[in-house]
Parts: structure tokens; C-alpha cells; sequence
């Protein structure tokens, strides 16, 4: 359970580090998984809707970046968005009752690994109100080498930055002349955890180690917070990991941008955000 001082640390700056939440046991888990899926991804030769690989992906040496959605590929990945220790942090910084929004895997591979620009989560799904974070688990030890998570502390209680360019959402912020400010190395061991807020500006460089850099990503928010792009009532209560489901969505004041229309054939965030003219992450 976070303390008082952490709570308090999380809604001041938009984001929070958790050491040792995971189990050697569980940890241990996540990464043979994870390397099962990297195997399976060398049959493969262009991104579908599970894998999303890197450009220079081959049979001989496989390069993937991200697994979409991983509850849906393996138990592994669904357990742990399940872990009760993560759902005890969540609803410490979002109230009682907690759903899921979205998972996803990224990796960034040694001496690779793409790099993404800054952006906000809430650009990508707005809701009735901000009680929405993700949550990374680390499969390793995050570094600045290996291309840790960059946070703009505060940025969550500010502007939404504009995520379109020529009237299309490219996935990350586009004006030209932008600038974070002051940012956070969010420097994590394995098994530990990130949490931001889904209006925190975050982004992330390359990996320029020897290291891999895989991370666990889990949105989720209040049972409260419904998606203003609209949602079935069954895939509402599928969302559910505790508490029950609330009919009466609690609507706050929050900027919202519509993210559409969206580029041609884009999946991911990575195949988003290459529609980005200034891609200045991917050049450090």
C-alpha cells in the first residue's frame, strides 16, 4: 500500500514510482512468456493484431516492439493486471472500485527499441472524468540507457497539448515549438512499478544499452469513468475488476479533443506516431 506522502507525491507531480510489487516467482512469469512471444513472433512478417514489429524485424533476428492487447494473449499477462497489490495501489489514487481500460506490452530491444514522443494517454481515450492512470510493470530494470519512461511532473493538472497534425491524430504532441520542461527519469528495478496519470505528459528515447527494456502497460480507472468515443454495456461490466458497475457516469471538468480521424492503416502508437512531421524523441 502506498503511504500518505506518496499519495500525496502522485496527484502534486502526475506520476509515481513502486519498488519490489512483484515476486521473483511472478516476475519470472511475465519474462518467459514474454520470450515464448518474441519466438513465435519470427514466423511472422508484418504486424497483425498481435504482434507490432519493429522495421527491421527478420526470422533471423526478431525485433518486436510491442504485444497488443497481452490479456487476451496468455493468463500470465491477465493475472497480473489482476495482481492485488496493483489493484490496492489504484484504488488508493483513484477511489473505491477500479476497471481496465486497455493493455499492452512494449519492448525496446538492446542496442534499438523505438523510441516515443511525448504524448498523453487522455489524447488517446477521454472519459467522463480523470480518474484514469496506467499502470507499467517492469519485466526489467528501467535505466536512462535502456530508454526509461520521461515524465513532465505536473503536466496532468495543466493544458492538453494537441495531438493532431494537417487535421489528422498523429498520437503525440505537434506543436513544433513544444517544450516539457522539467522532466522525470522514472528509474525502476524489475518488478517494480509506474503509475501516471493519463493527462501527464510522458515519452521515452531509444535503447542504447545492451539491455532490454519490456513493460507491462495497464490503463485503468474508476468504475465511474465511462469513454466519451462510446462503449457497449458488455464490454463495460467485461472491464470490471472490482466493485460493481455504475450506470451513473461522473462527468468532471476536463480539456477533451476527439482523437479522429486517425491515419490510414495505423495501429499502434509507434505506427501513429510515425504520421508525426517532428519526431524528436526518436533522434536522441
Amino acid at each position: 500500500m502506498l503511504s500518505a506522502e506518496e499519495i500525496a507525491f502522485y496527484h502534486e507531480n502526475g506520476y509515481i514510482v513502486v519498488d519490489d510489487v512483484l515476486s521473483d516467482d511472478e516476475l519470472a512469469a511475465l519474462r518467459r512468456v514474454t520470450d515464448e512471444f518474441v519466438e513465435r513472433s519470427r514466423a511472422v512478417a508484418n504486424s497483425d493484431d498481435i504482434f507490432d514489429l519493429e522495421p527491421n524485424h527478420s526470422v533471423e533476428r526478431p525485433r518486436l516492439r510491442r504485444i497488443k492487447n497481452p490479456i487476451a494473449q496468455h493468463e500470465v499477462y491477465d493475472q497480473t493486471m489482476r495482481h492485488q497489490g496493483i489493484l490496492d495501489i489504484v484504488e488508493q489514487l483513484v477511489g473505491p472500485g477500479v476497471r481496465r481500460q486497455n493493455t499492452k506490452l512494449n519492448m525496446k530491444e538492446p542496442d534499438h527499441g523505438s523510441a516515443v514522443e511525448w504524448h498523453q494517454d487522455w489524447a488517446f481515450y477521454p472519459h467522463t472524468n480523470d480518474d484514469v492512470l496506467a499502470v507499467g510493470v517492469c519485466l526489467d530494470d528501467m535505466t536512462e540507457e535502456n530508454g526509461c519512461m520521461l515524465m513532465a511532473p505536473g503536466s496532468h493538472k495543466g493544458a492538453l497539448y494537441s495531438h493532431h497534425e494537417n487535421g489528422v491524430f498523429v498520437g503525440a504532441v505537434s506543436d513544433p515549438d513544444f517544450q516539457p520542461g522539467e522532466t522525470a527519469k522514472c528509474l525502476v528495478k524489475a518488478g517494480g512499478i509506474t503509475v501516471h496519470h493519463a493527462r501527464t505528459l510522458h515519452a521515452s528515447t531509444p535503447n542504447h544499452s545492451a539491455n532490454p527494456r519490456r513493460l507491462l502497460l495497464i490503463e485503468y480507472c474508476s468504475l465511474d469513468s465511462w469513454p466519451l468515443l462510446g462503449a457497449s454495456y458488455a464490454d463495460y461490466r467485461a472491464s470490471v475488476l472490482r466493485g460493481e458497475p455504475s450506470v451513473r457516469p461522473r462527468q468532471e471538468a476536463a480539456p477533451v479533443i476527439i482523437p479522429l480521424p486517425k491515419p490510414e492503416n495505423a495501429g499502434s502508437i509507434f505506427e501513429i506516431q510515425e504520421s508525426l512531421r517532428n519526431r524528436e524523441m526518436a533522434r536522441q
